[in-house]
């Protein structure tokens, strides 16, 4: 593949169930346009972020009528994986900068080697130290907003046991219990804590919960994660949010079928590793049209996208971060900037056929190609 600038970028429009987010931002486009890059924004892809068309022009994007306008440009960005009615605008001379999460979606990962699409994944750009740039983020937004959630349906007319997070004055708070100390657990276990809940949070990097607990000085519980203090832990729970990341690969399961079983009747769990397949047995994605299910009498909110319940703040804190690695891809084609980023080589995850990042490969049971070989053929 030539190392040759992108020279347009297509946003289309989220086509994912009350999926509010838009993959750039006007501050995007007057960015792009420093670069000579045109950017091609469909109709009202920015509405449930509150982005006008006219704040889009305003910036220097031209507006395409259609989906297919904005999939035709040689590179697309976009915030989430391509649902199956986007799936006949992939193609081998596309290069796709997404949230793809294909562990947990075998079926975009088919129609990805399918049609040979170059495609980059936010959530597996990862940097020298190992830290997940463009995943933090959103990460922060979830693990914020899952607290938030799992008070809202522990409320009686929402299903669960009618539980105040803080309690009142002579009443225990809830017992909130947060699997994973990572982005999305630390800040799961902050909110709750704010909220002024009795919280644990579980995890076997002990050096991680050494630093929580020296940030929070006792207010939030730790323990090392084994079967046993999650047994122990969950039998107590209102609420439990599973905060279990492995990059780019599935997600463990750490809570059976058989411990929800032994939870309270109206306890809340929030699966947010949902979208990388749960780290909790009983756990299927719900959309935020439908969050919910009971099972087991616990109520079940696992949402794939729950940033997308706060479009606004999620589209600005993710472009933030997304926007000069995307910037690079365009000035360099991809096998510019995987040669001269490791970053955005940890980020490839299929091109022209080959499954291009090992986690991915080994969850799907499929060869694995380096990401520079597979560029260099």
């Amino acid at each position: 593949m030539a190392m040759t600038q992108i020279l347009s970028i297509g946003v289309p429009r989220e086509v994912k169930t009350a999926e509010g987010r838009v993959a750039m931002t006007p501050d995007g486009v007057r960015e792009c346009e420093r670069y000579g890059i045109q950017v091609f924004v469909e109709t009202s892809a920015g509405e449930g972020a509150s982005i006008s068309d006219a704040d889009f022009v305003a910036a220097g994007a031209t507006i395409v009528p259609t989906a297919a306008d904005a999939w035709s440009q040689p590179m697309v960005v976009k915030v989430k994986e391509p649902k199956e009615e986007e799936f006949e605008f992939l193609r081998r001379d596309l290069t796709l900068f997404t949230y793809l999460h294909l562990a947990a979606y075998p079926k975009v990962a088919s129609a990805l080697i399918a049609a040979g699409t170059t495609s980059f994944a936010y959530e597996t750009v990862q940097m020298p130290d190992s830290s997940l740039p463009l995943l933090a983020p959103m990460s922060e937004v979830a693990g914020r907003l899952a607290p938030q959630m799992g008070a809202h349906f522990l409320e009686s007319h929402n299903g669960g046991r009618g539980v105040l997070m803080g309690g009142a004055p002579g009443v225990r708070p809830a017992k909130v219990v947060v699997l994973g100390a990572g982005n999305v657990g630390w800040n799961a276990a902050w909110i709750a804590a704010g909220m002024e809940a009795e919280v644990i949070l579980i995890d076997k990097n002990i050096d991680r919960l050494r630093y929580v607990d020296q940030i929070h000085r006792g207010r939030i519980s730790t323990l090392a994660s084994n079967r046993g203090s999650i047994e122990r832990s969950i039998v107590e729970a209102d609420l439990v949010i599973g905060a279990v990341l492995v990059a780019g690969g599935r997600a463990p399961v750490v809570v059976s079928e058989d411990m929800v079983r032994s939870m309270k009747r109206g306890a809340v769990i929030v699966d947010v590793a949902v979208d990388q397949g749960g780290c909790i047995e009983t756990t299927r994605e719900t959309t935020h049209t439908d969050p919910v299910y009971i099972n087991h009498d616990v109520v079940h909110y696992a949402v794939g996208n729950m940033p997308g319940a706060v479009p606004h703040t999620s589209t600005y804190a993710l472009t933030n971060v997304t926007l000069p690695f995307q910037i690079e891809v365009a000035r360099h084609g991809a096998l510019g900037a995987a040669r001269t980023n490791s970053a955005l080589a940890h980020g490839l995850n299929t091109h022209h056929g080959h499954v291009t990042y090992e986690a991915v490969a080994t969850a799907l049971s499929l060869p694995f190609v380096e990401s520079l070989v597979a560029l260099n053929q």
